[in-house]
């Protein structure tokens, strides 16, 4: 469905340095790193698309983050929704919603929220059930 995501930045090493930790704790491969222009990208393992990208705003403006607005990354289980959670805020990020289960959206839903340190929001979501057993 989608081609790629593109999330501008306002501080592209603080940003690089950020999403190059919380995209090694999902297992999403690096595509490319161009601190010249500058931008870089992520994708799943294997894979050509979807992408992510950082970058600053191509039209020279300051960065704003987007009000409603928000990317959803998955995590294969639980534990890597926790712990690039926790990666995250150690890394500036800011807590928008801790690790837990999200009924309201189905039975298994298993999600965390914050945002990075320009204030984009981000979700990191498994669907699965842990160990057979929900929660």
């Amino acid at each position: 469905m989608f081609s790629h995501v593109f999330v501008s930045v306002s501080d592209f090493q603080r940003a690089f340095a950020f999403y190059s930790t919380v995209m090694e704790c999902l297992g999403v491969e690096q595509r490319f790193h161009d601190a010249d222009k500058p931008c870089a990208g992520w994708q799943s393992a294997g894979q050509s698309r979807p992408y992510f990208v950082i970058c600053r705003p191509f039209n020279g403006q300051a960065h704003a983050p987007g009000n409603g607005q928000m990317v959803a990354f998955l995590a294969g289980n639980r534990a890597t929704v926790r712990e690039s959670h926790r990666i995250a805020l150690a890394l500036g990020g800011t807590c928008e919603g801790e690790p837990g289960l999200r009924p309201e959206y189905h039975a298994n839903y298993y999600g965390a929220y914050f945002r990075d340190p320009d204030g984009n929001k981000v979700c990191i979501a498994c669907h699965e059930v842990e160990d057979g057993i929900p929660g």
